[in-house]
């Protein structure tokens, strides 16, 4: 029921004791328990490989390598079967619709045929799935609407030998009841050294491979999103269109932004008797991206189309001149389906549009008959109020539906992703203050979420949204009347935040003496300032950082010099006595002093 950006880094931490690795091929095969499974569901986030792990099935039992004992299998998208909502058919017609040379389906009620129906793509289902009040269904010529013949198929009423192969992004999972299914399988993605493999082989030039890696390390949001297959393409190809003018993006909205330049310029090279702007392209598919992402849709059919305005032809084109953004597919058996590349950027899209929206009252939202939720967003008067309205709908998202389009909205507010995409955008209003008043804002939601697991998953994607907006992932609370400073920050590597108290006094909240807060001589800071994520957050935020007898070593020296230099930094004084810095050391620290853009005054 969550959005999936927030379980992609699960896999690469949770405890396996329950899970077992499985191949795809072999799914049907026997259960520990001797049991062979008959309804199969596979989980995965949106480009991770659901499509074409059935595709390698398919390919693999064609050509004759595997699971030789399925005697048919007939592969039925659900962005297919939506097309037939309204008819009313018979299984044996429903397949002799889509696969022609079916003539003989006798075979199929037959003890000996094994059978496999393959329904791809859950998620896209625009089918009520109503299990609990359909009719049942047993005769395999007996019509019924296709809605109907599917629940019978998956609950066994229809055809109990057959078995059933379903895929899904987690969020959809749950129309099918557990009761139903045999046997989950989980597609993960990319773990961290395959991730680094992957830009060995996709980026030829080995030098740029290594310092793509290293970037991403230091970018943890886009590295936690390279578990994507398709997001790990993204990025690679940002990274070899911008890398020689050291432009590598750090955050989502830039590597996005970066994503639609490169694909604008294809663009014209290929088609230069183009007549429509890329603006107009844009705003067109920004708003198909922002109507459809409303209603959680990821597939079109040619009435959403209409609804934002864009004709087929002109989406035939679309998917000719951004085929990289927008592609159009042509049905198994009738009418044409289209979508966006991959979700994220469909959420980029339309927090592009809304932002030009705003930027250009003249081509703000028409009115809905129907107002939405998101029509809110459309009437905001200032920067500041559009922030704040994307913040609070985006808290009350229950399943983090529009959790990357809030870090796409407030990272487009930046001045130099504006730049980025100046041939697009109009000249806006946007000063600095009302960005200040957003991360506020956004600072005071984050101190004021609850501690329950949903909502430590807004709050974790609240600290993501500062990092788009250019803020260090740290919060700082003062209660004066007590002296109580509390740094939040998100950790990387860990979907998280962990939470640090220190006694201070007014006097004393300019500086930051670490040692002060060790509770007992007993108590060890190795593990907490290992691998050294605590200061690489903490430096930046304060002006003195006293960190003597801390059991710093030359490792945490690296950390506090790379920290010292980001921006922004305000550290004029840093006290290291006491600690086991070596040479090692002593020479990151002097990469620091080096540095022009470094403030340190005092050095201890």
């Amino acid at each position: 029921k969550e959005h999936e950006v927030r379980q992609i880094d699960r896999a690469s931490w949770r405890g396996r004791g329950q899970d077992r690795p499985i191949k795809c091929s072999d799914i049907f095969k026997p259960l520990p328990v001797g049991l062979y499974p008959r309804v199969v569901l596979t989980k995965g986030v949106a480009g991770i490989g659901k499509t074409v792990s059935v595709q390698k099935f398919i390919l693999d039992w064609t050509e004759g390598e595997t699971n030789q004992d399925i005697n048919f299998i007939f592969p039925l998208p659900f962005r297919e079967l939506n097309l037939m909502k309204d008819t009313k058919l018979s299984l044996v017609e429903l397949i002799q619709r889509f696969f022609t040379q079916m003539k003989d389906l006798k075979v199929l009620s037959s003890s000996e045929t094994k059978t496999l129906f393959i329904f791809d793509g859950l998620d896209e289902c625009r089918l009520p799935l109503d299990f609990r009040s359909n009719p049942r269904c047993c005769e395999v010529t007996e019509p019924a609407s296709v809605d109907v013949l599917l629940t019978n198929l998956i609950i066994g009423n229809l055809l109990p030998s057959a078995l059933v192969w379903i895929t899904t992004r987690p969020a959809a999972a749950g129309q099918i009841p557990a009761e139903c299914v045999d046997q989950v399988t989980e597609i993960r993605g990319f773990n961290d050294p395959q991730k680094d493999d992957y830009f060995k082989k996709r980026i030829s030039d080995e030098n740029l491979a290594m310092r793509v890696i290293n970037h991403l390390k230091l970018s943890r949001s886009l590295y936690i999103m390279c578990h994507i297959p398709v997001f790990a393409w993204i990025l690679a190809t940002v990274a070899e269109k911008t890398s020689e003018r050291g432009e590598m993006p750090r955050t989502l909205t830039q590597m996005y932004t970066h994503f639609l330049n490169i694909q604008t310029c294809i663009k014209k090279e290929k088609y230069t008797e183009r007549r429509e702007t890329d603006e107009e392209m844009v705003l067109k598919l920004g708003k198909l991206a922002f109507q459809q992402l409303e209603k959680g849709n990821l597939i079109f059919y040619e009435e959403d189309l209409r609804e934002s305005g864009i004709d087929v032809t002109e989406a035939s084109l679309y998917s000719g001149v951004c085929t990289q953004i927008f592609r159009v597919e042509a049905g198994l058996c009738h009418g044409r389906v289209f979508s966006f590349v991959h979700l994220t950027i469909q959420e980029f899209l339309a927090a592009l549009y809304v932002f030009l929206c705003f930027c250009n009252s003249a081509r703000n939202e028409p009115h809905q008959s129907e107002p939405s939720q998101l029509s809110a967003l459309f009437r905001a008067a200032t920067l500041e109020d559009l922030h704040k309205t994307a913040v609070d709908l985006a808290l009350q998202s229950e399943n983090g539906h529009l959790d990357l389009f809030l870090r796409f909205l407030l990272g487009l507010s930046l001045e130099s992703n504006q730049k980025l995409l100046r041939h697009l955008l109009p000249q806006t209003n946007s000063q600095p203050q009302s960005l200040e008043q957003t991360v506020q804002y956004v600072k005071n939601k984050i101190r004021h979420e609850s501690e329950s697991e949903s909502e430590s998953n807004r709050k974790i994607n609240l600290f993501y949204c500062l990092n788009e907006l250019n803020q260090h992932a740290v919060v700082e609370h003062i209660d004066r009347s007590s002296g109580e400073l509390t740094v939040e920050m998100l950790l990387p590597g860990r979907w998280k935040t962990s939470e640090f108290r220190f006694e201070l006094s007014e006097e004393q909240l300019d500086g930051f003496d670490l040692q002060k807060y060790i509770k007992t001589p007993e108590e060890d800071l190795t593990d907490l300032l290992s691998p050294d994520d605590v200061l690489k957050k903490l430096v930046p935020a304060v002006s003195s950082a006293l960190l003597r007898k801390c059991s710093l070593t030359d490792k945490s020296c690296a950390a506090i010099s790379a920290a010292a230099r980001s921006t922004p930094c305000c550290l004029k004084t840093l006290a290291l006595s006491w600690n086991s810095i070596h040479d090692t050391g002593v020479q990151h620290l002097s990469e620091l002093l080096k540095d022009p853009q470094c403030k340190l005054e005092t050095l201890e």
